[in-house]
């Protein structure tokens, strides 16, 4: 581990204790603990075998944790070089062959990496969940990010995703539909808060 780097660690599962660097708070911004254990308590055993998919994946924390508590895999895109350079690390450390790392816009990588999924015999069935957290609307060059987000969410058709989570500042608005996705749960921890959806019935 470099010196002077910020760390966190993975909380529980057979990664448990294992160390992560973390982003310059410059680039991203990490979950607070207590909100990713939340997150972790509402998944339990769903978690169990699924393809787990971070969105805005900073330093993979999440999808580490979801990989370290029976995700059978995670993917993760990310648009900042630095913050790439330190997911990358992350997982060679923890888990390489299970974990996927893409570099580029999530508003391009992650649609595509839905339909590769759907493609590939081995996996287009298994169950999904999707982790997004995109850098709050207030930061430069973030205009509009989250109705970006609800557009592309609109969007998606897998329908083996069983949860989307939002991470979002507590004060913005989220519609109770998307695109065959709709909202049931909302969680608040002070300026950030999670809501979740699930596929229509």
């Amino acid at each position: 581990m470099r010196k002077n780097k910020i760390t966190t660690k993975i909380v529980g599962g057979k990664y448990k204790s294992r160390v992560l660097e973390l982003p310059s708070l410059d680039t991203t911004r990490s979950s607070k603990s207590i909100l990713k254990e939340s997150f972790f308590n509402v998944l339990q055993f769903d978690i169990i075998d699924t393809l787990f998919i971070e969105g805005f994946g900073g330093s993979g924390a999440i999808g580490l944790e979801a990989l370290s508590r029976g995700a059978s895999h995670s993917y993760f895109c990310e648009i900042d070089k630095n913050s790439f350079k330190t997911l990358q690390r992350n997982c060679e450390s923890i888990d390489i062959e299970n974990t996927t790392c893409l570099f580029g816009d999530t508003f391009e990588k992650l649609p595509n990496l839905l339909n590769q999924i759907e493609q590939q015999k081995n996996i287009k069935d298994k169950e999904i969940i999707l982790y997004l957290d995109s850098p709050f609307e207030f930061r430069d060059g973030m205009d509009n990010i989250y109705q970006k987000t609800f557009n592309m969410v609109s969007n998606i058709t897998n329908k083996n995703i069983i949860i989307i989570a939002f991470e979002h500042m507590t004060e913005l608005e989220i519609p109770d539909e998307l695109g065959i996705f709709s909202k049931y749960k909302n969680k608040k921890f002070g300026k950030s808060s999670l809501t979740y959806f699930h596929i229509n019935n």
